[in-house]
């Protein structure tokens, strides 16, 4: 796949770059020749380099579908980690959440008109937060639509890699990409050697620092 990826993009350095852990069990070849579906999972933050991130994923899933006719979904996780879920249930109404059309943690039976028990007043700050994650998560399906790709976005809340790895499980993904150019980064290291699929990064070079 990375060979392919090189192929496109005129370059010969690809693989070197961009796998930062290598899941020692179940190689991506043996994944995709098994799979009726793939699924490439993308943290996704609006920064360059987590656009770069959704970019590459996108090519490779072009690539894929062409290459093997399987069906491949691309999946943006974004992950809010200065709040957890039960911030959020006191101030977003219902229909703000059905309308949001995300795989996220919120239940759908929020009422309208509740209230924190803890303050008498509306906590603004997770509101504009989840419209702001809302707003990040859009943009990442819009590029997706240019690509024709089939597409889903989670909205999580905690760890980052924490709640990467339950995406990663749940979703039975492939692999997860990363706007991060070193093994080094800290939520790489986060991820630990025993994650369920191979990740990879950005090259260098066209990271978007």
């Amino acid at each position: 796949m990375l060979v392919r990826l090189q192929n496109a993009m005129s370059r010969n350095d690809l693989i070197e770059q961009m796998v930062l852990l290598w899941n020692p069990i179940t190689s991506f070849c043996e994944q995709a020749e098994s799979a009726k579906s793939i699924n490439l999972i993308v943290g996704y933050n609006s920064s360059p380099n987590s656009h770069t991130a959704l970019d590459i994923s996108l090519l490779i899933a072009h690539q894929t579908r062409l290459a093997t006719k399987a069906n491949v979904t691309v999946q943006a996780v974004y992950v809010l980690e200065d709040y957890q879920t039960g911030d959020f249930f006191d101030v977003l109404p219902k229909k703000e959440v059905v309308s949001s059309g995300l795989t996220d943690q919120i239940p759908l039976e929020i009422s309208a008109n509740s209230t924190s028990q803890r303050s008498s007043t509306p906590v603004l700050t997770p509101t504009n937060k989840f419209a702001k994650a809302e707003h990040i998560l859009w943009q990442a399906r819009c590029l997706a639509e240019e690509w024709q790709s089939s597409f889903k976005a989670h909205l999580r809340f905690g760890c980052i890699a924490d709640e990467l790895k339950k995406v990663v499980i749940s979703e039975a993904a492939t692999l997860l990409l990363l706007g991060c150019n070193s093994a080094k980064h800290p939520i790489v290291k986060k991820l630990g050697s025993n994650f369920p699929c191979a990740v990879l990064g950005i090259p260098t070079s066209i990271d978007g620092q």
